[in-house]
């Protein structure tokens, strides 16, 4: 009996020093992890924090009295703004139309890089330059491809005898998808690395095996090469949506926005009625839409790979 007594009472302690010693190596993860967590804190969070407090009052530049707290007002005017609605529309189209292909032609730049070529090394440095310059300066350069008078393409319209070129990004028609041409142009290098990754992490007994069995190309990628890279090509597709919908500077560069707001995509709204117009509390309340309507998005995809992460 007393046997039994002391091995239950040494049976209770144990858990108490497995608990201590849990709780210490708690203090010491969350003492490695905190110089890292105060710069998100400072420069993310807190910035976060105090747009979503700005978004409920009717801060405005350039004014002598204090600000004030009026609710959910901003939310209601947003509601029925039509033009910011627009500029969500358009910022879908542009996020669209840029991703997909985007994805598509990285997808098919990556099998290339990763077959074996001569210079392959030099291929996939060329492949990477556009990653490797600045979005403004890569705005730049497109401005000057796309002048009505000296670019290249019209200059290259001219001598192929196509017509007299136009005003690419001042026209209606054709500054959207000028602009999401260079938005292509643009993203491909990341996301071709990513799915190049992919590519290389395939064992390559399992092509092997494959071709031994009669199957051609196209079956080869649709059952040993697609399901290798799909967790890859799902994270950098989503990563580029957000990304693209977010888009900022590129745009800004060339178009401002315009003509008549057929390139003003949500950021660019944002950013008019903040340094432009001074209405800080509104364009507060734009970005909390925007960042409610990136974290849905996130929200919608973690949740369909955690179901197919527990269907496999």
């Amino acid at each position: 009996m007393t046997l039994t007594t002391a091995t239950a009472r040494s049976g209770r302690k144990a858990p108490r020093g497995g608990r201590k010693d849990g709780r210490r190596r708690d203090g010491a993860t969350w003492f490695l992890v905190l110089p890292a967590l105060i710069p998100i804190l400072i420069l993310s969070v807190g910035p976060l924090l105090y747009g979503i407090a700005l978004a409920f009052t009717d801060a405005q530049s350039g004014r002598t009295r204090s600000t004030q707290w009026i609710g959910v007002l901003n939310f209601q005017d947003l509601l029925h703004d039509t033009l910011f609605w627009d500029s969500f529309r358009i910022g879908l189209l542009w996020a669209v139309g840029v991703t997909v292909p985007q994805f598509v032609l990285a997808l098919g730049l990556a099998l290339l890089l990763d077959a074996n070529l001569r210079m392959r090394w030099l291929a996939r440095a060329l492949a990477i330059i556009p990653w490797a310059m600045p979005e403004v300066v890569v705005g730049i350069m497109w401005r000057l491809v796309y002048n009505p008078d000296a670019g290249i393409l019209n200059e290259t319209i001219r001598d192929l005898g196509l017509g007299d070129g136009r005003d690419w990004l001042t026209g209606l028609a054709t500054a959207l998808p000028a602009v999401i041409v260079v938005g292509v142009w643009a993203g491909m290098p990341q996301t071709t690395v990513a799915l190049l990754a992919g590519l290389q992490n395939t064992p390559h007994e399992l092509h092997e095996a494959a071709a031994l069995d009669g199957a051609g190309a196209w079956r080869r990628f649709r059952t040993v090469t697609w399901p290798a890279i799909r967790p890859v090509a799902l994270a950098i597709s989503a990563l580029n949506f957000i990304w693209n919908f977010n888009s900022f500077a590129l745009v800004y560069v060339l178009t401002s926005g315009g003509p008549g707001g057929r390139t003003r995509l949500p950021m660019l709204f944002a950013y008019e009625e903040a340094f432009r117009y001074g209405q800080f509390g509104y364009a507060a309340a734009m970005g909390c839409v925007m960042v409610a309507v990136i974290s849905v998005l996130l929200a919608l995809y973690l949740a369909g790979r955690l179901r197919g992460g527990e269907d496999a």
